[in-house]
This record gives structure tokens, sequence and C-alpha cells, in this order.
């Protein structure tokens, strides 16, 4: 028996390759399948089954793309529907994979069909579960991302304790839990950076699973604090449940070079965004007026799927030189199949084709308290609203990145402001989107709120209320 996590750090997402005696089931693919049939033919090895946790919301899975390529089953737990073929498992169907065997358990409350796959040995013992979204390390799923249903939040986080409870729990604890996610998934709130885990020490140590826990406490814990769900989640998982363009005509599609005068020509005609993937440091310096950076040394493709609204967008690339397959890989990744090509040469040959090109102003934290101390400016702080309720400097306006398309009417185009996050990155995302809608008077501080603290600007620091 072998089993591989193949995790993506992007996403914070794992997928799992599981082989015994020449069958091979893979759990929650990615949208590029080639490494999976890849890695089966190199062990001399053929895929039977491509399992689904649930239908994901936070990634476009390859499922559908895996199971034209080798012939493999689909599997989703009970009361799963889509517009392909697929097995509906019921709840504890066993499925036999070469000398071990995945036993279906329908965990419901992170959505209805999820579905955790109980991974016996040789020998029938219970081995590991690979527990999707039901449960994390340290946290479980969100239980209020339900495509079309009835149900309530609530409804669903009850369904979730019992889920746990009665299949999950009753579990020995020396059982391997394999999640789907890890910290930086929005689809939790509490997720530990570790992988993989121990079921006995999440039993200890995971609040969800405390053991005198009530069902209504649990229900009040796990909703408390979640923030809503990214725009794309609701998209991604309808791809999911209906399925999608090929991966490999996407990338054929969006791996195209243009040189600037076809690539100037396709944004005009096509009313493509242009993206801006290079570093921010690089993106600063230069860039094509009215172009958006998000920079693929960061959270690409969560960031993109939070800010760009439209799904279908047609998308034009400026990327940094061999990135362009992997730009065009990651945005499929979250369902923005729509691009166009990227530009040949990069920045330069823009320049070299004398076209107009635009410059971020940045400074240094140092010079930026100068600035606070010796006069009064107006602050953005993008960052999410935990970090700036734990810690933000006086007088600054608090305008998440998250929300940037629903708070536009916050700032006023006449003003300057001065825009810092946490360490530089997600403040050049803000400044680039604020340029294109004609607010012209930005600067960026560079290393934000970690080079700020270095300082000695004075800051507010939330204090929690007495409890006396």
């Amino acid at each position: 028996m072998k089993i591989e996590q193949l995790y993506t750090g992007c996403l914070a997402q794992g997928a799992y390759y599981i082989e015994s005696d020449g069958e091979v089931a893979i759990i929650d693919p990615l949208r590029e399948t080639q490494q999976y049939m890849d890695k089966a033919k190199a062990n001399n090895s053929e895929i039977k089954y491509i399992l689904e946790t649930h239908f994901h919301a936070d990634f476009v899975s390859g499922h559908v793309d895996l199971a034209k390529k080798t012939g493999a089953s689909i599997v989703f737990g009970p009361g799963a529907t889509t517009d392909y073929d697929i097995h509906s498992a019921k709840d504890g169907e066993v499925l036999q994979l070469g000398k071990v065997s995945l036993k279906v358990l329908h965990t419901p409350g992170h959505t209805l069909e999820s579905t955790t796959y109980l991974l016996r040995d040789e020998n029938g013992k219970d081995h590991a579960i690979f527990s999707g979204d039901t449960l994390f390390l340290g946290d479980v799923g969100r239980p209020d991302l339900a495509i079309k249903s009835d149900l309530t939040k609530e409804d669903l986080a009850a369904m979730l304790y019992d889920s746990l409870r009665t299949k999950i729990m009753t579990l020995a604890d020396d059982v391997i839990v394999y999640p789907a996610h890890g910290a930086g998934s929005a689809c939790g709130k509490n997720l530990s950076k570790e992988t993989v885990g121990i079921l006995g020490e999440q039993k200890k140590t995971n609040y969800a699973l405390r053991e005198d826990m009530t069902k209504a406490e649990f229900v009040k814990e796990v909703l408390d604090g979640i923030a809503p769900p990214p725009q794309y989640f609701a998209k991604n998982a309808m791809m999911n449940k209906m399925g999608y363009n090929t991966f490999d005509s996407i990338l054929k599609t969006g791996d195209n070079a243009l040189n600037p005068e076809d690539f100037e020509a396709m944004a005009n005609h096509e009313s493509a965004l242009v993206l801006d993937v290079r570093p921010q440091s690089e993106y600063i310096k230069s860039h094509i007026p009215n172009s958006i950076f998000i920079g693929l040394n960061g959270q690409f493709a969560p960031w993109v799927g939070a800010l760009i609204t439209d799904i279908k967008q047609p998308i034009l690339l400026v990327v940094p030189e061999g990135k362009s397959a992997e730009a065009v890989t990651r945005l499929s990744r979250v369902g923005y199949d729509n691009t166009l090509g990227y530009l040949e040469g990069g920045i330069e040959a823009w320049k070299n084709a004398g076209k107009d090109i635009d410059t971020l102003e940045s400074i240094s934290a140092e010079e930026f308290a100068e600035k606070a101390k010796a006069t009064e400016i107006n602050i953005l702080d993008v960052r999410k609203d935990g970090e700036y309720k734990s810690s933000h400097l006086e007088n600054a306006q608090h305008f998440a990145l998250d929300f940037i398309n629903e708070q536009m009417n916050a700032v006023d185009r006449n003003k300057t402001y001065h825009i810092h996050c946490a360490g530089g990155y997600r403040s050049v995302i803000a400044a680039s989107i604020l340029k294109a809608r004609g607010f012209n008077n930005l600067i960026d501080v560079a290393g934000g709120f970690g080079a700020i603290k270095k300082t000695d600007l004075p800051l507010t620091d939330f204090v929690c209320p007495s409890t006396l």
C-alpha cells in the first residue's frame, strides 16, 4: 500500500494518491491531471477510482478530465447529482482497491454530500481517513456553503456535529487524518499548519471535537467568526457539479505569446483585463496602465477568485519569463478559464514598442513614519479584519482588500492615500485596483505593517473586554 499527499501551497489543498497491487485511487485531484497519470504509469498501475469528498468551492477539481483520460469511475457520496456520469456511493459501501479497501462514510454538514473515505489496510485494519472538509487539523469545515439548499447554516452545523460524533470520533485514536486543506484555506477559520495528523490528537486538541460539547455549543462555536465566503466559491462549486472545458484546451489557448501590438489590440477588442503577475517590486517600477497586479509569488489563485468578480472575464497576462503556463494553470484551478495569451518579451518589449507605461510610488516604512509624524496623512490598512483588530496604526482607515469591490465609496478620488498591508503584497494589489478605477494619488508603504511596527509610530492594540 502506498499513500502520497500531493499538497498545493497556493490553495492550501491536499490531493491524495493511493495505490495497492496495481490499482490507484486519486482523491480530490487538481485541475491539471497529467501528474496523476504519470505517477500511476511509473508504478505500472492503473487509476481505478477518482474519489471526491464533496463539491469543492475553493478550487475546480480535475475529476472530469481525469475520468475521460483514464476511464476511472468518479465517486461521490450519497445525494450528489451531476451533469456527468458518476458512481453515487451508498453510506457504508466498500470500494476494493487492490489488497486494501475504502469504506464510504457519509458525513454531511460542510455540504450535504460530504463524504469521508476510511482506508483499511491489507489486514482489514482501519488505517486512515480522507476527511475532505469534514474534519481539518484544528478545525472543521464551514457549514455555510451548501449549493441550493433550503437548509440554514445552523441546520448544516447540527448535521456536522452528528457526522463527527457518529462517524469520525468513534474510530480508533491511531487512525491517521488526511484532510483536504491546511492553514490559509478559507474553508475553515482555525486550520493547523500541519497537513497530516492523528485522530486521537485531534480528539484532545480540536475545539470542535470536545467530548463534553453539546450540539448547541458546537453550532454556536463553529459559526462564530466565520467571514463571508469569497465570491468565487459558489461558481467553482457549480463547475465541479456541472463540468467544464478540458484543461488541455484552456492551456493551449492561454499559453499563447502575443507581441505588443497584438496584445494591445486584443485587450481593446476583447475588453480583456490585463493581469500582471510579476513580483510587486517589478510592477511598482513599471507596468501597463490600468493593469491589475496579483503576483504569482503570493496567494495568487485565491486572490484572483476573491477580486475578479466575473469568472468568465477575458484575461491577458504579463508574466515573468517562463511562467506563462504556470499562470494559466493556476488561474484555471479556480475556474478562470478565459485567458487569451501573454505579452511576449514582457514589459521590456512593451517599452521598446513605444507603448505607455505607468509606475506606483512606494516609500519605506521609515519615510512613511517621518511623513506621518510631520503632517496628517490618509492611511489605508488593507489587511483582514482580524489583523486590523489585533493591532493597527492610530487614525488608519480599515479598507480590507477582501471587500475592496464593495467599499469603493469609502475612499475619495481627490485625496492622497498611503496604503499598507502586512508585508507589501496586498497593498500593491489594492493600489493597482484603485489606480485602474481612477484613483491616482496613491503611495505604497514597502514592507507593510511588519516594517511599520519597527518605527516609533503609535499603535492601537485590541484589548479583550474585562470579564470582571
